[in-house]
Order: structure tokens, then C-alpha cells, then sequence
């Protein structure tokens, strides 16, 4: 059945809206597709669902071949499986809680574990029963503190959620590479560009984690990859450990006189005047910075510790919050160093600091700070700072941390060459999730030997609203959506411009000519509205191929635009299914 525009709930707007900050939501609210109820929720319109529904099909299409099934579970959920894993407290603000009338509490899901978990040791009690993997397609909730960013985070969002379940690592690596291959396939088929990268598993926990990234300017992620193929977003980079250096017959520790070192270059150039050191010139790199910052754990108390790590790199607070998971973690402030007399802002040494020092502050440092390693850095004497002071020898830290920056040319740490960084939105989620959830939920089926083993899981995701986005953002032009064919609302969009009933009697001939090809059309019939405010509206809903019946329409002439190249030209309409099929 044809879809008239006169019919179809549908209103364009002209001008951006004033709360889209990115192209992906400023079109999309314009052209009708979806409506935003509040910050990070939207309403879905005919056009819109049309979008998502192609984009589920694909993913479906793929799980299916690659074996799972589908099911539907609910989206609010009992708080008692959550506490179990003690999720109900992990992920801290970013859930919605809830309490029924009862004063039950609840949960609006912001991710399924546990409840695939429970529906599996529901119904199946052998090894026989696996492997399975189970999928859905359903909404999700997580409160986002900035939801400013259109579908690409949202509030309430569309995810493919899949689980695998297994009797055996072995069986749980099979599963996963299964369904990291049919990830590659879905997003070839969607067009998506990606890389796969190592990422950090977060409150999911599990021993493997990677991340489908698509590189786009706009993108939340930081990554990295080198030449040599290694990619990782930058919270599970690894940074190469150097080689220990040998402590005895070091010099001992220089007190460097009382001067005015703002920045860290100051500091650089009064070291060498006032203490140079053999063999080469102290740089920024050489300089020890303890950075003070503050965790808040999950109970709500707070810690402040330190980090030092060198001066010419900075803390990423991404990193610092997985290196110190699931603690919260900011720069310490001022009540924090009021509180903890024995640091000298500006001038902090490690010599005070650690686990058992008189401070009982925990000192980390970063992984470059090895034994044998000389050092610039403060003397806890106001005014005063300290050079040549030797790690493993001079002071001892509790822990590496690995909260630095990291840089384009920094060392993959597999050796395959300098890195390069980029910007990417996560697509994709692989996790080898191994038994953490069964173990906590007590799945366990009866192996070969008729012994209770604890299954082993894996969890996909794939953010279906936030693909939608993301091709958004990828394909359109200057004058609105550029839709790629195989996810587009329509196939053709056939436009009756004029009063003169010659154009919409051809454009009636061409949509039933192009719906008995099986083309999807929309028809732009609407007869008071003017040739101008159809033709942008054209443009604007982005469908890949646009038919205008105007002024050639006497002639059996017609206009054809091929939306993803920009091509327009007037074709007969004897010759225009050739055309169309074509592009």
C-alpha cells in the first residue's frame, strides 16, 4: 500500500531546534523522525520507527544465522538479582531506581545479566541443555548526566542485548569469536565503518573485553591504534613497563634553593641550573608530579590519594576512574588539603607519603616510575624542591596506577609502532563475562560426571538507537538526511509538484509502476502545499532516490535525483524503472 504524505503523520520544520547540539539530532527532530519528549528521551514517528525497524531486521537477520534466539524480557526488574551481584549498588547515579506501592524496590534495566541468567537456570539443569545463546531487542535505561547529544546518548535508548552459555572456557571462546564474527557482519551490512578495540569491562566485569568503535568526530571515545594493527580505547591501554635501572652508586638527593618554578618548564631550567646531572639535562619527563585526588567508594566514604607520574603528562580522569573502580574519582579540593595537613600544595614529594608513612595517604605512581628511576620533584617544603631522588631507593609506592594521558607516538605496548589517536562512539560490546553473574545467581547445571558445574556467559550489545544516530550523523548533506538504501524509510519518494493534474496523474502511473517492482515508495500528493516546500522536504527526509513529476510531466518527462551523489536529471518516464533500478 502506497504512503501518501497527506496521510502520514508527519510535520518538517524549517529552523534547527534550539536544545541539538549535534547534526544526527538537529535533522532528525526536523524531518520528523523522532520528537523529544525530555533531555534524553524521544518520542519515535512513523518515519522514524520505519529507520529502526530496518536496522533491527539486519541485526536479527545475523543473530539469527549465527544461532541465538530471541526472547523478550521486561525492562523494570527486581532490585533482589542486582544486590546479589551487587550491581544494585555499582552503578551508583547512572541507574533508575524505583519503589512500587509496596515499597518494593525496582529497577528500570540498564543491562540484562542477571535476568538472562535466572531465565536459563530456570529451565535448564544439564550440559545437554548447552550451549545456548539467548538475544532481545529492547529498550534500556541509564541516567546520563548530559544527555545533550541526541539519540547518540540518550536516557531511554534500543539495544540488542545477547548472552551466551556455556559448560566450558573452551565453549565460551567458541561463542564469543561466533558472535564477535556476526557483529563484523551486521555492521557491513549497515555500512558502518568500525574498529575493534581492547576496552575496559567496567561494572560488567568478565576477562575479555572488546569494543566495535566507528571513528566519527563527534565521538565520546578516545582510542588508539598503530600501523601494526594494535587498537584499544584509551582507558585499557596498557603502558610499556621500562626496564629497572640499578640503584647503588646513584647520587644522593640535591635540595634545590628556594625559587619561584610556577610550571613545570621553570622547574626544568632552575634543576639544571642549580643541580645539572651527568650524562644528559633534566626534562619535563624527568619531573615526579603528584596529582592529589579524591575517590568516593561505594559505601559514600571518601579517600583522598595520591598519584605521581611524570611532569609532562597529565591524569585522564576516564583512566583514573578504571584504575580505581567503581570508586568515583575527581581532583581532590581545597577541604581535602585543609584536612590532610602534611601536603604542601605545589610542592608535594612522595618521601611522606604511602600506606604506613606519618601521612597514611596510599601513593601510586605510574607505570614509568621504576626502581632505579631519578627524580625532580617537591622537597613538602614550601618553596623547596628536590632533585635525583631515586625510586625504590629514595621512596616506595603502594601500587602502579595507570591514570596518565595517552598521546599520539606512544609505544603500543605489543610493539607494533607508534600510536596515532582518534575519536569513535561505541557500536558494539563483546564481553567474556565468565562466571561472575552464575556464580553470584547460582546457575549451575549437572556436567558428564552428574557434578553440579557453574555455567560460564558472554554478553553482546549493540546500541540499535544510537546506529540509527550514527548514520545519521555519517549521511547528509547541506540540505537534510542522505539515507543509505538499505536502512532508508522508503526506497523511492515520488514528488506531484504543480496544480495542473498532468503531474499527478504520471506521479500516480510511476508510484504503482514502482510498487509492482517491489520498491517501498512515499508520495508526496499533497495538493495545497507549494512545489518549494515539497521539493525541501525532499531533500530533507533524505531518501536515497527522489522522482519529481513537474513541469517536463506533459512530456512524459520526469526528474531523478540520486540523493547520495547529488545527480539530478531529467529521464522519460518509459526509461525511468531502468533508472531507478540502477542507482
Amino acid at each position: 500500500m502506497v504512503t501518501r504524505l497527506s496521510h502520514l503523520f508527519l510535520r518538517t520544520l524549517r529552523d534547527d531546534p534550539s536544545d541539538a547540539e549535534v547534526t544526527s539530532a538537529k535533522l532528525l527532530v526536523r524531518a520528523g523522525y523522532v520528537r523529544r519528549q525530555s533531555p534524553g528521551i524521544f518520542a519515535w514517528l512513523p518515519l522514524g520507527l520505519r529507520v529502526r525497524a530496518r536496522i533491527e531486521g539486519i541485526i536479527r537477520d545475523e543473530m539469527v544465522a549465527a544461532g541465538a534466539q530471541e526472547v523478550l524480557l521486561p525492562a523494570l526488574l527486581p532490585r533482589e538479582p542486582y544486590e546479589a551481584t551487587n550491581r544494585w549498588t555499582e552503578y551508583g547515579d547512572g541507574m533508575f531506581r524505583l519503589q512500587d506501592r509496596k515499597g518494593a524496590d525496582y529497577l528500570l534495566a540498564p543491562t540484562h545479566e542477571e535476568m538472562f541468567a535466572l531465565l536459563v537456570k530456570d529451565l535448564y539443569s544439564s550440559y545437554k541443555d548447552l550451549p545456548v545463546t539467548l538475544f532481545q531487542i529492547q529498550d534500556k535505561y541509564r541516567d546520563e548526566a548530559r544527555p545533550r547529544a541526541g539519540l547518540l546518548r540518550g536516557r531511554e535508548f534500543t539495544m540488542k542485548d545477547a548472552y551466551s552459555f556455556d559448560i566450558s572456557d573452551e565453549g565460551l571462546e567458541r561463542s564469543y569469536q561466533v558472535m564477535r564474527d556476526a557483529y563484523e557482519k551486521i555492521f557491513a551490512r549497515l555500512g558502518l565503518e568500525y574498529v575493534i578495540v581492547k576496552a575496559d569491562a567496567g561494572a560488567m566485569g568478565g576477562s575479555k573485553s572488546e569494543e566495535f568503535l566507528h571513528p566519527i568526530g563527534v565521538g565520546e571515545d578516545t582510542f588508539v591504534r598503530s600501523a601494526g594493527g594494535y587498537a584499544a580505547n584509551v582507558e585499557a591501554y596498557v603502558t610499556p613497563v621500562p626496564d629497572a635501572l640499578p640503584i647503588e652508586g646513584q647520587p644522593e638527593p640535591v635540595l634545590l634553593p628556594a625559587s619561584d618554578t610556577p610550571t613545570i618548564d621553570s622547574l626544568v631550567e632552575h634543576a639544571n641550573a642549580v643541580a645539572p646531572r651527568e650524562g644528559a639535562p633534566w626534562t619535563a619527563a624527568d619531573t615526579l608530579k603528584n596529582v592529589v585526588l579524591a575517590l568516593t567508594h561505594l559505601d559514600g566514604t571518601r579517600e583522598v590519594v595520591v598519584v605521581g607520574l611524570p611532569g609532562d603528562r597529565d591524569v585522564d580522569l576516564k583512566r583514573a576512574e578504571v584504575a580505581f573502580a567503581p570508586a568515583e574519582v575527581e581532583a581532590a579540593g581545597d577541604d581535602d588539603f585543609r584536612k590532610h595537613k602534611g601536603l604542601v600544595k605545589g610542592y608535594i614529594g612522595p618521601q611522606v607519603l604511602g600506606a604506613e608513612s606519618a601521612t597514611g595517604l596510599r601513593y601510586f605512581v605510574d607505570p614509568r616510575v621504576v626502581d632505579g628511576t631519578a627524580w625532580v620533584t617537591g622537597a613538602n617544603e614550601r618553596g623547596v624542591h628536590v632533585s635525583g631522588l631515586v625510586a625504590g631507593r629514595d621512596f616506595v609506592a603502594d601500587g602502579v596506577a595507570e591514570v596518565s594521558d595517552v598521546r599520539a607516538g606512544d609505544p603500543a605496548p605489543d610493539g607494533s609502532g607508534p600510536l596515532e589517536t582518534a575519536r569513535g562512539m561505541e557500536i558494539g560490546h563483546v564481553f567474556q563475562l565468565g562466571r561472575k553473574y552464575a556464580e553470584a545467581l547460582g546457575l549451575k547445571v549437572q556436567d558428564e560426571n552428574g557434578k553440579l558445574a557453574t555455567v560460564t556467559m558472554g554478553s553482546y550489545g549493540i546500541g540499535v538507537t544510537r546506529i540509527l544516530a550514527i548514520l545519521a550523523e555519517a549521511h547528509n548533506d547541506d540540505k537534510g538526511l542522505v539515507w543509505p538504501k538499505n536502512v532508508a524509510p522508503f526506497d523511492v519518494h515520488v514528488v506531484a509538484t504543480g496544480k495542473d493534474a498532468v503531474a499527478y496523474d504520471l506521479a500516480t502511473d510511476i508510484v504503482a509502476q514502482l510498487e509492482g517492482e517491489r520498491f517501498e515508495v512515499v508520495y508526496d500528493d499533497r495538493p495545497k502545499v507549494s512545489p518549494g516546500v515539497k521539493l525541501r522536504d525532499a531533500e530533507l527526509l533524505g531518501m536515497p532516490i527522489v522522482v519529481v513529476a513537474g513541469r517536463g510531466a506533459a512530456d512524459g518527462v520526469v526528474e531523478l535525483w540520486d540523493r547520495a551523489t547529488g545527480e539530478r536529471r531529467d529521464v522519460p518516464v518509459a526509461e525511468l524503472l531502468d533508472a531507478v533500478r540502477a542507482i
